[in-house]
């Protein structure tokens, strides 16, 4: 290695050849490979996202109809099967709160929990969540467990 084979690293150095617009003794002057008239031709000229020459554009010419509820919330479901595998795992004992869903990966930290009700539940637990469904709150008590919303 010396100052004789000194080269960047493959793929850092992206050179165009082409030198447009710099007159008409390097063939690529006039016009600038841009064409006669239109749009493109102009400076200034940015395409719109979606624009499809004129043509009516896809999200214009499909229907839209039914109702979004902007102030609707979303919950991550959490199953209890899901729940009873952490604990044969040996990854939570005793209590299941928030943090520790963070922690395991289970929710991120924006979203809010929702505990269901599939599987079953066959350790005392003390689990933290935002919001539980009938079935899982009663198997979660009914395991001697206790269920506490946020």
């Amino acid at each position: 290695m010396d100052l004789s084979n000194l080269k960047p690293a493959e793929g850092s150095v992206k050179n165009n050849s082409k030198r447009v617009g710099r007159g008409q003794g390097s063939g690529k002057g006039g016009t600038a490979t841009r064409g006669h008239k239109g749009a493109k031709s102009r400076s200034g000229y940015s395409r719109k996202i979606g624009f499809e020459g004129g043509q009516m554009p896809l999200q214009r010419r499909v229907p839209k109809f039914g109702f979004t509820n902007i102030n609707r919330k979303e919950y991550q479901g959490i199953n209890l099967d899901t729940i009873q595998e952490l604990v044969d795992n040996k990854k939570i004992k005793g209590t299941l709160d928030f943090d520790t869903m963070v922690a395991l990966r289970l929710t991120r930290s924006n979203e809010l929990v929702k505990i269901l009700g599939r599987g079953e539940l066959k350790s005392k637990l003390t689990v933290t969540a935002h919001k539980f469904t009938a079935s899982a709150k009663a198997a979660i008590e009914a395991a001697g467990g206790e269920a506490v919303t946020l």
